[in-house]
């Protein structure tokens, strides 16, 4: 029989696993008599766990919610999942980064010491809340061996998106907009990239270790968005413009993440937006589908200007091929013979 103490955390497991357990399957899991069961529930009780009798054929029990939180269990990878959780929410921005970091002291006092080392290595970065579409999901394995290398200060070498192999130094590990980022110095490419996790396969054994150098932008967050911003090392997108949409603030502001939202009218409200260019700026407005008036700069209402000609073209020419091919069937279902070659 096993000892008391491993018996509790035995039956406490079992009860987290499933909603209802009858007591003599309990009994039979735990190796023990049913009335065994019945005492180690009354010790669990009294630790603060709320355990409710079921009635039955055969009895049974369940574990409830209660007004206190007792001690938690979890296992290895519940365990790893909820650091990486409380890591994130140490810098989300939202209130309540002391609280988690009081959360994620006290997890990790608790851990046994093979645990507490893997969350030591695994050291992320939040840049920008989850967008709202899903993800693409990330083995944590693969999440803990690229925390390692970045903590070992070990090159690393891995397969990427099915293409060759990279050898790089890996720098910094961060979560932007519910995706996870590797920022590393490419060694073949002697320069910085942005790997996006949910592609890479890692290989082992790692490489020696090296000394980090320093990012562009120091700030690791600061140099990803700059990346995304088509730039190295500035904290702002290369171009900035301000429209007014003839639409609500609030159908707006879910979909512009980094942009200005102020609400003028029922229907009406100002947008400050950045891109990484003019061209891409005017198209990130327009697909807003609403009429749109540019307050500024003129770089801006030219890029209207260059796409209106452009979707104009477009339009045009679509009209004139849709015109050719009625043309082309009427000449074979009426047997008119068409123009001859060179001569359209």
């Amino acid at each position: 029989m096993q000892k008391t103490s491993s018996r509790l955390l035995a039956l406490l497991s079992l009860l987290q696993a499933r909603r209802d357990w009858p007591g003599a399957l309990l009994a039979e899991r735990l190796e023990v008599s049913p009335r065994t069961v019945r005492r180690d529930v009354d010790r669990l009780r009294e630790l603060g766990y709320p355990i409710l009798a079921t009635k039955g054929p055969d009895g049974g029990y369940r574990l409830d919610a209660g007004t206190q939180l007792p001690p938690l269990l979890f296992d290895d990878e519940q365990a790893v999942a909820l650091a990486v959780a409380l890591q994130i929410a140490t810098i989300s921005g939202v209130g309540i980064e002391e609280a988690a970091a009081r959360a994620l002291n006290t997890v990790r006092q608790v851990m046994p010491a093979r645990l507490r080392h893997r969350i030591d290595t695994l050291q992320v970065t939040a840049v920008e809340p989850p967008a709202s579409r899903p993800e693409p999901q990330v083995d944590s394995g693969v999440l803990v061996a690229l925390g390692a290398a970045v903590h070992g200060r070990e090159e690393l070498r891995f397969d990427y998106a099915g293409g060759e192999p990279r050898r790089v130094q890996p720098h910094h590990l961060l979560a932007r907009g519910g995706r996870w980022y590797l920022v590393a110095w490419d060694l073949d490419r002697e320069d910085w990239r942005t790997f996006r996790a949910d592609r890479i396969v890692p290989r082992t054994p790692t490489g020696p270790r090296f000394t980090p150098r320093e990012l562009p932008a120091g700030d690791p967050a600061a140099f990803v968005s700059a990346r995304f911003r088509g730039s190295d090392g500035s904290r702002d997108w290369p171009c900035r413009g301000e429209v007014i949409l003839h639409l609500p603030a609030a159908a707006v502001s879910p979909y512009t993440r980094e942009g200005i939202v102020e609400e003028l009218g029922p229907n009406r409200c100002r947008l400050v937006l950045g891109s990484w260019s003019w061209p891409g700026l005017a198209a990130a407005i327009g697909r807003f589908d609403a009429d749109v008036e540019v307050v500024g700069p003129a770089e801006l209402k030219d890029a209207f200007a260059h796409l209106a000609r452009r979707y104009a073209d477009a339009a045009t020419s679509a009209s004139g091929l849709r015109a050719e091919r009625r043309l082309r069937r009427s000449e074979g279902v009426l047997g008119i013979p068409g123009p001859e070659p060179g001569r359209r």
